[in-house]
């Protein structure tokens, strides 16, 4: 599908979502009495990028550089290429040895090679080119980003093929850090009848926004798929604050206003935890390839939608067996 990506929008898969819940609805798999009830959570889905170490970036920077440079008939006074390759290799052997003043030297000598090469270029491109083209001039802005960046700013590059990246901290022991961006996730509270769960909604959120910000967009795309907000939403402690009225929001460890069959429902929260982890091991959520922000959006829905096809043809093979027997 990676090669049909340009020519698919979002709300197609979202149409394509539908129309299998509506299968799953007219098999017998799924009924209206399931929707009531959802419950919602956030992942996050991972992009196909190394690791974001500054040593690497700027090697990628100071070769994408005197590559460009070369194409548009620069010739650099020195491209570094070789400086700054055997530089990046002795950084991550002083990083696994904890020789931190050694690495951090000769990441200042990566950081003044970059922009010196940086310099020289723009100074070169000026003087031959009346209109710098588009390419030197987007890979000539990507280095000085690189060059300049600190950690912790706002806009920090962490893939030199993929800006749109962010880093996003989920408080996991394993792992600290993702790089990716958020996924919101809902499913019905309760097994249907078929005796399956699905994925009614899979939306790809950027920005970095809080999970209580999330809640109003998800309800959104639920509305437009399965047709209605369902009137009971069940999340974790991450989405306290959200300030919601479009449904009741029950969260994990809630003591005001809950009987004792809300408590129950509470407890079943946790049921979209597997199909989180069906999806990112079976349907790519966890690691993806397709480009800027549209791929991560389609990819999303590609995982809820591969997902519920899984689950249908479950619910028909049962069924099958059934009969059979």
């Amino acid at each position: 599908m990676s090669h049909f990506r340009d020519r698919i929008t979002p709300e197609a898969l979202e149409k394509l979502l539908q129309e299998i819940l509506s299968a799953a609805y007219q098999a017998g798999a799924l009924s209206v009495k399931d929707l009531r009830k959802v419950a919602i959570d956030t992942t996050v889905q991972e992009k196909a990028i190394a690791h974001p170490t500054e040593h690497g970036l700027m090697l990628k920077a100071v070769l994408r550089l005197a590559e460009v440079a070369k194409a548009c008939g620069i010739k650099v006074r020195q491209s570094y290429r070789r400086v700054a390759k055997q530089a990046s290799i002795a950084v991550g052997r002083y990083l696994h040895a904890r020789q931190m003043k050694r690495a951090k030297k000769k990441i200042k000598f990566m950081r003044t090679r970059l922009k010196r090469l940086t310099r020289d270029i723009e100074r070169k491109a000026q003087a031959k080119f009346d209109d710098i083209p588009q390419k030197l001039k987007s890979t000539l802005e990507k280095a000085n980003h690189i060059a300049k960046q600190k950690r912790g700013d706002p806009d920090y590059l962490y893939a030199w093929h993929a800006p749109e990246v962010e880093c996003i901290s989920k408080g996991k022991a394993c792992k600290p850090y993702e790089f990716g961006c958020k996924v919101s996730l809902a499913t019905q509270l309760h097994t249907s009848k078929g005796g399956k769960h699905f994925i009614l909604g899979a939306q790809a959120l950027h920005g970095r926004s809080y999970d209580g910000h999330t809640l109003e967009k998800a309800l959104d795309q639920l509305e437009k798929v399965i047709g209605c907000v369902p009137g009971q939403s069940y999340v974790d402690k991450g989405y306290k604050g959200h300030k919601c009225e479009r449904t009741r929001v029950y969260m994990s460890g809630q003591k005001r206003g809950v009987t004792q069959k809300i408590k129950q429902d509470i407890k079943r929260r946790s049921v979209i935890e597997p199909i989180i982890g069906h999806a990112k091991n079976d349907g790519h959520l966890g690691h993806h390839w397709l480009k800027g922000k549209k791929g991560d959006q389609l990819n999303a829905l590609f995982s809820a939608v591969g997902f519920n096809l899984r689950q249908l043809l479950s619910y028909l093979d049962d069924q099958r067996h059934l009969l059979s027997a």
